[in-house]
């Protein structure tokens, strides 16, 4: 899991749309304008909570229901229960309710997310002998 919270972090050196308009959005007089580092710590923030609460249990169940199979069936069972729980995560912790801003959201996590769950399930195929095939 190291390996995919290394891989989830280095896509974050691309930032999200949500943290580029959060950076932009005080205005100039504003004293929380001068404190563009509250937008780096929400974006480490969302990571690690990403991490935890969607990237770490789907590599472990995906794994698991892969088990004896090829990379390929494991990856998608990966992405399958990732895919439910960012829209878990999204719907209920975050209360996200319009539909664009959502998909917006889950979009970006699944895609920065499923980095991160390939490099955790080729280093688990690697340890088991098997490939991504």
């Amino acid at each position: 899991m190291h390996l995919s919270g290394a891989i989830l972090l280095l896509t974050y050196l691309i930032p999200p749309v949500w943290a580029l308009d959060a950076y932009g959005a005080a205005p100039a007089g504003d004293p929380s304008a001068d404190a563009p580092f509250a937008v780096v710590a929400w974006v480490l923030f969302y990571c690690v909570g990403f991490h935890v609460l969607v990237q770490v249990p789907s590599g472990l169940v995906g794994t698991r229901l892969g088990r004896n199979r090829g990379g390929l069936i494991t990856y998608a069972a990966a992405l399958a229960v990732a895919g439910v729980l960012t829209a878990s995560v999204l719907l209920v912790a975050l209360r996200v309710e319009d539909a664009g801003v959502f998909m917006q959201l889950w979009a970006d996590a699944m895609v920065r997310g499923s980095l991160g769950l390939a490099g955790y399930v080729w280093t688990t195929g690697r340890s088991r002998g098997t490939t991504m095939t």
